[in-house]
């Protein structure tokens, strides 16, 4: 299959989950963003130092899912645009903006057509939220998107699933940290077949089960960005993730920790910030 019947295998399996991410039972528990209507995201809680001054800036939200972080972006003051290529994604989105009385815009698209489904519009901010790199297959493409969608003087933002984490073999019945999947990107993608998601769903299953997705190097992600004009401004490492990948993994509050004797061996997460020079 080609770059495009890939993709449109992932679609369909996020048409699938975005109904089951929307029901009030689910992990999501879209109920408290309604209940409270100061309520932001954890990923937004945790970026918020990150991403400064938000009030009347322009905010795209790239693979924005069911809006939960959009929305929280709003509520710092954004005027936020969400693009995803899942139009049940976005219904959902929609839908939930709708019953708090918030604006926002929502486009279905795919990553790398989004200059154009913007009609080349630019943003002051370009955020990504944590999970969506790996739906990618290109990284450079990527990288040359986010380009043309920062405005001059504006900024990126990212925050991910470490690659080197995503090397680990999640399957082991011990607690050993041994690699399995590829660090850098692949022609060939990781194929998955898995009929659940990663919140509670009450037990719902997944149609469309079949995934395929790539893993990104750390070089390889900030090279894309400078190659495409842009300025990294920032690297930083975490140590922990928003969702748990290894058994041993110990959760505190909202984040997942490897064991205290592993916690150094190996970078969970990472955040990347990147600006456009004004004038260029």
């Amino acid at each position: 299959m080609d770059r495009e019947e890939l993709m449109e295998v992932n679609r369909k399996n996020w048409d699938d989950r975005a109904p089951l991410h929307a029901n009030p039972t689910s992990g999501y528990a879209l109920d408290r963003y309604r209940d409270d209507r100061t309520r932001l995201s954890d990923v937004v809680t945790f970026d918020r130092d990150d991403l400064g001054d938000l009030r009347g800036l322009r905010v795209l939200h790239l693979q924005c899912h069911i809006g939960t972080d959009t929305l929280s972006l709003a509520r710092l003051g954004a005027h936020v645009t969400g693009l995803d290529q899942s139009g049940a994604s976005l219904a959902a989105a929609r839908a939930l903006f709708a019953s708090v009385d918030t604006p926002g815009r929502f486009v279905e698209s795919n990553v790398y057509d989004a200059p154009d489904a913007l009609s080349g519009e630019t943003f002051d901010l370009v955020y990504t939220s944590v999970g969506v790199l790996n739906w990618l297959p290109d990284i450079a493409a990527w990288g040359r998107v986010v380009g043309q969608l920062v405005a001059p003087g504006g900024r990126f933002h990212l925050r991910e699933s470490h690659p080197m984490a995503l090397t680990l073999d999640d399957e082991r019945d011990d607690d050993l940290l041994c690699l399995r999947y590829p660090y850098f990107e692949t022609e060939t993608p990781m194929t998955f077949d898995e009929a659940t998601t990663y919140v509670e769903t009450d037990g719902a299953s997944i149609e469309h089960s079949v995934t395929h997705e790539w893993n990104h190097g750390i070089g390889e992600v900030f090279t894309a960005l400078i190659d495409a004009g842009l300025v990294v401004t920032s690297l930083r490492e975490h140590r922990h993730l928003d969702w748990r990948l290894l058994p041993q993994q110990e959760q505190v509050g909202e984040r997942f920790y490897l064991p205290e004797a592993q916690r150094d061996l190996v970078p969970m997460q990472y955040t990347i910030q990147a600006g456009r020079p004004t004038g260029s």
